[in-house]
């Protein structure tokens, strides 16, 4: 699939690059797995000579014979003495691109926490008195998460002020993704584009994967992820359970609740029969996987929360996959595959709210955006629009389907908040389906 959404990104990596000709330059590019930031990289580096060097979880001393190799191989250095640490890397890395301009990838950088924590202090030491005179430009790559960003952000973060550009590589926008559906799919409907959205969520490789195959609408998608040794199965477990460590049932029975619409902590307390606050602290503010949700002119520290999974991918995989992992296990995948078919409709109906979420903050015509319920759930507007500057705002209702009295509704719902509009031209809207394609 060609690139999409990425000119401008391109343009700054290879404008870093050309800098690094006068003096070394340290760039760090985060993002979700799978985002497409290691292809964005190369692509952006394939002119010019370029040391990749992946950390995988091994030991330090095999991963520094490997790198060894690849400096080697593409610098065409001469012979040195075998190198088991990777402070005496480094410093080999900073002599050479004293001599020569070159990139160096570091991908995965967040993977040091799990290998020799010091690395970080080592990199700080030999680029703060190297960098002036070497020519080396240094892209750190890794996953969105508060360990990886502890390493670049706060007053003892050892590579805080070091760096000089944050490439943060976000899913592509929902114009994006239409434009790759009518690339490759023209016929496609406005269930086509949500099936899509609520799949993907944007994310490249989800993408990729789909344009690759062929697969573009809800039932293609389904067909595809469940068939046979599909690597899509797995890949919950695959993203997560690393990360999560031996409490990983608990993180994952805890998304899964969430997936399935039990979004109150004590509703999924007492589904588990588990204490979970500080899983919620650490899923939302150290693995950034879910969102809590207040209403939208709530109280600070409201008890009125509703918790989210920020991800559509694993939304589909915790709703559909890991909930019947059994029947994965035995190899029943075509039962599998008729109860996603069954229930997709409906799941796409809530992912609708989603995207018209999404397609409002894209507007740029909006300084807040939220939702507003009540305590009882008698009352809800399901998007609220704000803009301060104008004293305009838009409240929304959303469905598959319009109704006649949908806007009555609206008005009805919004008059229990009188002194929130005040002084705001308010404009109702009842969104459907087909508005995601206007």
């Amino acid at each position: 699939m060609r690139f999409y959404e990425r000119d401008n990104h391109l343009q700054k990596l290879r404008d870093i690059q050309d800098a690094a000709e006068q003096q070394a330059q340290l760039t760090i590019i985060t993002g979700r797995s799978r985002s497409g930031r290691t292809s964005l990289l190369l692509e952006a580096t394939k002119d010019k000579p370029t040391l990749y060097f992946y950390i995988a979880r091994k030991a330090e001393s095999i991963l520094c014979y490997e790198f060894q190799e690849e400096m080697q191989q593409k610098l065409d250095l001469p012979a040195m003495p075998e190198i088991r640490d990777f402070r005496t890397l480094l410093k080999h890395v900073m002599a050479a691109s004293k001599e020569r301009c070159f990139n160096v990838i570091i991908d995965e950088y967040q993977e040091f926490n799990t290998i020799n924590q010091g690395i970080y202090t080592d990199l700080q030491n030999i680029w703060d008195r190297n960098k002036d005179r070497s020519h080396l430009c240094l892209f750190l790559v890794g996953t969105d998460t508060a360990s990886s960003t502890r390493v670049f952000e706060g007053p003892h973060a050892p590579l805080a002020g070091r760096y000089g550009y944050h490439l943060h590589i976000e899913p592509f926008s929902t114009s994006t993704l239409r434009q790759v559906l009518a690339d490759n799919y023209p016929q496609y409907t406005a269930r086509d584009l949500l099936a899509m959205w609520a799949f993907t969520g944007g994310v490249q490789g989800y993408v990729s994967r789909c344009v690759e195959a062929g697969v573009f609408t809800a039932e293609d998608i389904v067909e595809y992820v469940c068939q046979e040794r599909s690597t899509l199965l797995n890949e919950g477990k695959l993203l997560l359970i690393e990360d999560f460590g031996k409490e990983y049932t608990i993180y994952f029975s805890i998304l899964a609740c969430i997936a399935l619409d039990i979004t109150s902590r004590s509703y999924i307390e007492e589904y588990i029969q588990k204490e979970i606050g500080g899983y919620l602290t650490r899923l939302e503010t150290d693995f950034h996987l879910i969102k809590k949700q207040t209403p939208l002119f709530s109280k600070s520290g409201s008890k009125n929360v509703r918790y989210t999974i920020s991800d559509n991918f694993l939304r589909f995989w915790f709703r559909y996959i890991y909930r019947h992992i059994q029947l994965l296990s035995l190899g029943r995948l075509d039962e599998m595959k008729q109860i996603i078919l069954r229930d997709f409709d409906r799941f796409a109906e809530s992912q609708l709210l989603g995207y018209h979420f999404q397609l409002f903050a894209e507007s740029g015509q909006f300084t807040t955006i939220g939702g507003w319920w009540d305590h009882h759930g008698e009352n809800d507007l399901d998007i609220i629009g704000l803009n301060s500057e104008t004293s305009k705002a838009v409240v929304a209702c959303v469905g598959f389907e319009k109704s006649e009295g949908d806007l009555h509704t609206l008005a009805r719902k919004t008059a229990v908040l009188p002194e929130v509009f005040q002084g705001y031209e308010v404009e109702y809207r009842s969104l459907d389906l087909d508005d995601i394609m206007k």
